[in-house]
C-alpha cells in the first residue's frame, strides 16, 4: 500500500509521503512558511508558533504546521484531499500575535547587532508582523552566557527557539545546554555555567534565528553587505566540506559552511570556520635566499636562476604536502620525474598502495554512513580526525547502527563497542563470529593510524579482507586534503618516502611542513606560510593558501571538488602551479602548459575520472594479499585537533583553543 497522500496547499495540490509534516509538504509545493523554532536537521520542537497554518474542516485555531503530518489530516466530505491554507486572515493574525509576543522582550538593538542584514527575525518581522506593540511594561534582561573563546552570547535577544540545545545534544553529542525557568524566568543556559567543550561548536552561530549567538572573532568588523562571497572547498581535513568564504578588500573576514547533502551536510569543524586568523599571519610574500646561515629576501627572477642553478645536474625528490591542489601536484610530477626524480606525497608514511584506487579511497562514500547497520573503526578517531564525518556517525547510531571500534579509547559523542587496542584485535575480528554480525548493510572504516607505521600495508590488507568476508564497503579515512588527488595523479615513489629521500641531493618541498629533512641535501620550499618546511629551506619560494587560488581537490571518498580564488596572495606571492611552471622554463624543460585551462585539460587527460567534479567515481576491487601485521597497539593519527597544518598553527585562536584542550584534558575531575 502506497504512502503518498494527496493535500491541497493554498490551492496547489501536491502529492507527498504521509509521514511528511505540513511544513515540508508546503515546500515540496513552493510555499514559504516562516519559522524560527524548526529546522530540518534536528528533532521538531515545535516551541515558537511562527509557523501556524490554518486546516480547513479542522479545528477552528491555527495549526502548528511543523509538529503536524500530512496522514493526521482529514479528507474532505466526499473524500477530496485535505486542504491547508497559509495566508488566510486566521493565519495572518495569528502571525502578528506570535511576532508581537516575539518582540515583547527583544532589545530590537539591530544597529549594534552582529546579526543585522541576515537575521531572520529582522525578515520575518518586516514579512508578518505589525508595525506596533501593545506592550507597555518594561524589557525583561538575561545575563549573558560565557560559552568559550568562539561563540559571543546577547541572551537578552534570545526568543527560546532552543536550537542551539538540540544541536549541542543530537549533532554535537554534548549535553551542556539546556532550558531552565519558566515563564518569563525560563532562559537558555549551560549547567553549573560551563562552556562548551565541542569542536562543532561555532555551528550554532548559524543556527541562531537572532542575535544571540554570534561569532567572537568575527564581532563588529564587518557588514553582511560589504563582503565579497565566495563559494569554495575547505582543506582543513580530508571531508572536502562545501565552505563560503567571505572577504573584505584583500582580507578574509569569516567562513561559512554551504549545504552539500553527500559530504558535509551543512556543518563546519570549528577548525574550518575560526583558521581564517591564520591566513594573515606568518605568511611568506617575498622569495628568499639562504645566504652565511640566514635567509635574505630575493627578488623572484634571482630565486628562481637560484633553484634552477641549485637542480640542474642533480638527483632531485619532490614531497607534495597535505594542503596543495592537484594542479601543483601534477606540475611538480611532471616537472622532477622529467628530470629522472622521484615525488612523493606520502609524508607521513602512510602504507597507501599506489595505483589501487579501491586500497587508498575504498568503495564507501560518506552517504553510505547513513544507511549503514554496522560500522567497523579501524584505528582512528573520527571526532579529531573529521569532525562533521562523527557527527554522522553519531547520526547513524542514534538511528540504530552498531558501530565497533579497534583502536585507542576515546570519547566519540556516542557508545561503540570497543574491540581492543591492537593489530591481534584486528586479526581476531577475521576469526571471531562478530564478523558474522557485519552482513547487514556495513562499513569499514580504516584511519591513517592504522596504516602510517611500517605494517600499514599488512593492516590494510587485514582490513580489506574484513570488508570482502563481510561484503562490506570500505572506506578509507584520510587526514590530509590533498593525499587522494595526489595520488590519483601519481605523486608516489615505491618505497614511500625514504625510497623518494633516499640519496637526494636537492628536495623540492612544495608545502609539506610535517616533515623533518636530514641535513646534507639542499631543500627549497615552497609553501604559504613560515613553519617548519621554511625554517628547514635554502630557496624559500613564496605560494598562494588555498583561499587565494583555484584548485582541485579530491575528499577521503574520492569526489573531485573545486575550490575558488576568494582574494589574492600577499606580496608577491603567486599561485603554485605558475610558480613550478616558471621554475621549469628557467630549467630549460618547460612544462606544457601556460594556463591554468591547459594544465587542467592534461591532468584530466592522464586522470579522466578528475573532470567529473563533484561525482565520486566507483573504484574496482582489488583486495591486496593478506599479510600478517606486527603485534603492537594502533596510534590515533591526530593528536591535536587545531594544530594540524601551517594555517592553523599561525592562528592565534586555534593556540588558544589547543591550548584549552590540553587543559581540560589534564584536570582531575572532582569524583577521581
Amino acid at each position: 500500500m502506497s504512502n503518498l497522500k494527496k493535500i491541497i496547499i493554498d490551492g496547489i495540490e501536491v502529492e507527498v509521503e504521509g509521514a511528511m509534516t505540513l511544513i515540508q509538504a508546503a515546500e515540496v509545493a513552493g510555499v514559504e512558511i516562516p519559522r524560527f523554532c524548526y529546522h530540518e536537521r534536528l528533532t521538531i520542537a515545535g516551541n515558537c508558533r511562527m509557523c501556524l497554518v490554518e486546516v480547513v474542516g479542522g479545528p477552528p485555531k491555527p495549526a502548528a504546521s511543523c509538529a503536524m503530518q500530512v496522514k493526521d489530516l482529514r479528507p474532505g466530505p466526499e473524500g477530496q484531499p485535505p486542504v491547508v491554507k497559509t495566508n488566510s486572515p486566521m493565519v495572518k493574525k495569528a502571525r502578528e500575535g506570535v511576532m508581537e509576543f516575539l518582540l515583547i522582550n527583544h532589545p530590537l538593538d539591530c544597529p549594534i547587532c552582529d546579526q543585522g542584514g541576515e537575521c531572520d527575525l529582522q525578515d520575518q518581522a518586516m514579512a508578518y508582523g505589525v508595525d506596533f506593540s501593545r506592550y507597555r511594561e518594561p524589557k525583561r534582561a538575561s545575563e549573558d552566557l560565557d560559552l568559550g573563546p568562539l561563540v559571543a552570547t546577547t541572551m537578552t535577544r534570545c526568543i527560546s527557539c532552543t536550537r542551539c540545545v538540540r544541536f549541542t545534544s543530537e549533532v554535537a553529542g554534548i549535553l551542556t545546554m539546556g532550558q531552565t525557568g519558566r515563564g518569563e524566568d525560563a532562559e537558555i543556559t549551560t549547567y553549573l555555567g560551563a562552556t562548551l567543550d565541542s569542536n562543532l561548536q561555532g555551528n550554532i552561530i548559524d543556527l541562531c534565528p537572532v542575535g544571540a549567538l554570534t561569532s567572537k572573532p568575527y564581532a563588529f568588523t564587518a557588514r553582511p553587505w560589504e563582503l565579497t562571497k565566495t563559494e569554495t572547498i575547505d582543506v582543513m581535513d580530508a571531508l572536502g566540506a562545501n565552505i563560503r568564504v567571505d572577504t573584505k578588500g584583500r582580507e578574509v573576514m569569516r567562513i561559512l559552511p554551504r549545504n552539500h547533502d553527500g559530504v558535509n551536510e551543512e556543518w563546519i569543524s570549528d577548525k574550518t570556520r575560526f583558521v581564517w586568523d591564520g591566513l594573515r599571519r606568518q605568511r611568506l610574500d617575498t622569495p628568499y635566499i639562504r645566504e652565511n646561515g640566514k635567509l635574505r629576501k630575493a627578488g623572484w627572477n634571482e630565486a628562481l636562476q637560484a633553484a634552477a642553478a641549485a637542480m640542474k645536474g642533480k638527483k632531485v625528490a619532490g614531497l607534495v604536502g597535505d594542503l596543495v591542489p592537484v594542479e601543483a601536484a601534477f606540475s611538480l610530477k611532471t616537472m622532477i620525474e622529467g628530470m629522472g626524480g622521484r615525488v612523493e606525497c606520502r609524508t607521513d608514511n602512510a602504507k597507501l598502495p599506489a595505483g589501487n584506487r579501491s586500497a587508498y579511497v575504498g568503495t564507501a562514500t560518506i552517504e553510505d554512513i547513513d544507511s549503514a547497520k554496522m560500522i567497523q573503526l579501524i584505528g582512528t578517531n573520527p571526532r579529531m580526525e573529521s569532525p562533521v564525518l562523527n557527527a554522522r556517525l553519531r547520526k547513524a547510531w542514534s538511528n540504530g547502527a552498531d558501530i565497533a571500534l579497534v583502536g585507542e579509547k576515546v570519547d566519540l559523542t556516542y557508545d561503540y563497542f570497543h574491540l581492543g587496542n591492537g593489530r591481534g584485535d584486528l586479526v581476531g575480528l577475521l576469526k571471531s563470529k562478530f564478523s558474522k554480525v557485519l552482513e547487514v548493510p556495513s562499513l569499514v572504516i580504516v584511519g591513517q593510524g592504522a596504516l602510517n607505521e611500517a605494517d600499514g600495508e599488512a593492516v590494510l590488507s587485514q582490513a580489506m579482507k574484513l570488508a570482502e568476508d563481510t561484503q562490506s564497503k570500505l572506506l578509507i579515512l584520510h587526514t590530509a586534503a590533498a593525499r587522494v588527488g595526489a595520488m590519483d595523479v601519481g605523486a608516489v615513489t615505491d618505497g614511500g618516502m625514504s625510497a623518494a629521500l633516499d640519496g637526494a641531493e636537492v628536495v623540492y618541498n612544495l608545502g609539506a611542513d610535517e616533515v623533518d629533512i636530514a641535513p646534507g641535501a639542499f631543500v627549497i620550499y615552497q609553501g604559504s606560510h613560515g613553519d617548519r618546511g621554511a625554517h628547514r629551506a635554502d630557496i624559500v619560494l613564496p605560494g598562494a593558501a588555498y583561499t587565494e587560488e583555484s584548485g582541485l581537490f579530491v575528499n577521503t571518498e574520492g569526489r573531485p571538488q573545486m575550490a575558488s580564488r576568494a582574494g589574492f596572495a600577499p606580496g608577491e606571492a603567486k599561485e603554485n602551479w605558475a610558480v613550478l611552471r616558471a621554475l621549469s622554463g628557467e630549467l630549460g624543460n618547460a612544462l606544457p602548459w601556460d594556463s591554468l585551462t591547459a594544465l587542467r585539460k592534461a591532468i584530466v587527460t592522464a586522470v579522466p575520472h578528475l573532470g567529473a567534479i563533484d561525482e565520486v567515481p566507483e573504484n574496482d576491487w582489488q583486495r591486496i594479499p593478506l599479510r600478517d601485521p606486527a603485534k603492537a597497539d594502533f596510534r590515533n593519527a591526530v593528536r591535536d585537533f587545531y594544530l594540524t597544518n601551517p594555517i592553523a598553527r599561525a592562528s592565534v585562536l586555534m593556540g588558544e583553543l589547543s591550548a584549552q584542550a590540553k587543559a581540560r584534558a589534564d584536570k582531575p575531575m572532582a569524583a577521581e
